[in-house]
């Protein structure tokens, strides 16, 4: 399974996830709204090169068939989750624009 995204908090309640609160804002000595982005993108680029290493391990026969896909897997789970991220990020921009003032 994949490692949990930092800033992001999921709480288990009767089976159901809910989201747990995460961080203030930058008021209260809080991470931002930015910190948490870069944050998600710098796990997806070292997840990312995690599973190029194990790749590359398995091409020289130092990494087993099994490291090789759970990290291409957690590779391919971090960049859906900054796709995911940054198409919510995109559309709230776009409904931002939409408001009329």
């Amino acid at each position: 399974m994949a490692a949990p995204i930092a800033g992001v908090g999921l709480a288990q309640s009767g089976g159901i996830a809910k989201a747990a609160p995460v961080a203030k804002g930058t008021e209260g000595g809080g991470s931002s709204f930015a910190d948490m982005i870069r944050g998600v993108a710098s796990q997806a680029l070292e997840a990312s090169k995690a599973g190029e290493a194990s790749s590359i391990g398995a091409i020289s026969k130092t990494t087993g068939v099994v490291d090789v896909v759970t990290a291409v897997t957690n590779a391919e789970i971090a960049l859906e989750t900054a796709i995911a991220v940054r198409d919510r990020v995109i559309s709230a921009y776009q409904e931002i624009i939409r408001m009329p003032i």
